[in-house]
């Protein structure tokens, strides 16, 4: 299973945002269209990742409901007909709600920096340490919050859930059309 550190945090202000990561960061961004179809699962989280160029994934993680840099543990499994993949969960779990955005990805080291913009929730950024096999914890944690200091994100300005669980909030039924 691979694992990362991650933080969430909305932001109102992109272009300083964006400013201050293109100072640091080792690469030019790249633009992501995003469709996140979530499944109902037992433990965890389930969703069908579907991108813009780009083959579909199934990807299942786990990560604490909480703030602060957080890990998460999680397994991607590349799909080659989402379609009939989304009908066949959906059947078998039903469909929890559905995120939507255009992610600008940039790349430090070995940490992935988000710049979200979620359909019906706003603008965030996404810090991801991923880590190595071997690598502790406490390592992953001391990058993102190196980052965090560079950005001027402190841990009270932190999002606890995932972007369905904030839409759920927003809309019970967690379904967008």
């Amino acid at each position: 299973m691979t694992r990362n550190i991650e933080i969430k945090t909305q932001i109102n202000d992109v272009q300083s945002v964006l400013g201050i990561i293109e100072n640091f960061v080792d690469s030019r961004s790249t633009i992501l269209e995003q469709v996140d179809t979530f499944f109902h699962c037992q433990k965890g989280r389930l969703k069908l990742r579907e991108r813009k160029g780009f083959q579909a994934e199934l990807i299942s993680y786990n990560r604490p409901d909480s703030s602060g840099p957080k890990l998460s543990e999680y397994t991607r499994v590349k799909v080659e007909n989402s379609t009939v993949l989304k009908q066949a969960l959906a059947s078998a779990l039903g469909i929890r709600g559905i995120v939507r955005k255009r992610r600008r990805l940039f790349m430090v080291g070995q940490t992935r920096i988000h710049l979200d913009k979620v359909d019906g929730l706003g603008e965030f950024l996404e810090i991801e340490v991923v880590l190595s096999e071997n690598q502790l914890i406490d390592e992953g944690e001391k990058i993102a919050f190196e980052i965090m200091k560079k950005l001027g994100v402190s841990n009270s300005d932190l999002v606890v859930g995932s972007y369905i669980d904030l839409i759920e909030y927003r809309d019970p039924s967690g379904i967008q059309s």
